[in-house]
């Protein structure tokens, strides 16, 4: 236990970093929820990250413009690429994301084979760099939600195609903020969480998400723990919680609030 370790300077942009996340992906959750298509994130992460690992081959600047519009270009065709899919092939549209996903994964790992340094490229993909984020890096990502968010709740995200493109601008921000599990666990398990909540528990799901981020982060400074891990535990923890306290409000069963038939 290290209790020194609950540095501000470090923790403070980390849990900043959350938030900014949590203002995306949350609404964008209960979204995805309501389509029944659970693991685009995933599928749109991982190709980003795709594009991410394909600008590093040529050795261009990691943080550069270049690499940013490698991955926001492979995550805008993956978008278009699934918003086609959903019109021509809705039936099979989640498998369709499924194989996405893999193929996106394996690329990486193909593109990183012959790279001495790959496995630390695909462990920083996967689980981010959250406590090294810094407050400079935040601003043009909150711009780019502000902007994001604006569209989304005037639209009300309507047009599916819109949906796609937003979705794809920010999931591509969100995973070089914290990773790719992080990024799917803050879209899904804070709408899993609220799913059976009056109303639309946009607001109790956001607190929920923000408990857990820095909780997360506490527990990963002080027991000297892999932060994405310990948050996507805590984000887990509090969803069971915060399911349970709604069941009991609402007198459903608690399998049903957590875990239900997300198809509905």
């Amino acid at each position: 236990m290290n209790v020194d370790g609950l540095d501000l300077n470090i923790l403070g942009p980390a849990f900043v970093a959350g938030l900014l996340v949590l203002s995306t992906h949350v609404p964008m959750g209960q979204q995805v929820l309501s389509r029944g298509i659970i693991f685009i994130d995933l599928a749109i992460a991982q190709i980003a990250g795709l594009g991410i690992i394909a600008a590093d081959s040529f050795g261009w600047e990691p943080n550069g413009w270049a690499v940013q519009g490698v991955a926001v270009m492979a995550a805008l065709l993956g978008a278009l690429l699934l918003n086609w899919t959903e019109r021509r092939f809705r039936d099979i549209q989640e498998a369709i994301i499924g194989v996405l996903f893999v193929l996106a994964a394996t690329g990486g790992i193909l593109l990183l084979s012959h790279n001495p340094h790959g496995g630390e490229h695909l462990k920083e993909l996967l689980v981010g760099q959250i406590l090294w984020v810094s407050y400079q890096q935040l601003i043009p990502v909150a711009l780019l939600y502000a902007a994001i968010l604006a569209i989304w709740f005037r639209t009300r995200h309507t047009r599916s195609l819109l949906f796609y493109v937003l979705f794809a601008l920010t999931v591509t921000a969100s995973v070089q903020l914290v990773g790719v599990y992080l990024v799917f666990t803050s879209l899904i398990i804070p709408a899993l969480a609220v799913r059976q909540a009056r109303g639309n528990g946009l607001w109790l799901a956001y607190g929920m998400g923000a408990c857990a981020y820095a909780l997360g982060l506490m527990a990963s400074a002080v027991f000297d723990l892999p932060t994405g891990a310990v948050i996507a535990w805590s984000l887990a923890v509090l969803a069971v919680i915060t399911g349970w306290l709604i069941a009991a409000q609402v007198k459903v069963p608690i399998a049903d609030t957590v875990t239900g038939d997300i198809g509905d």
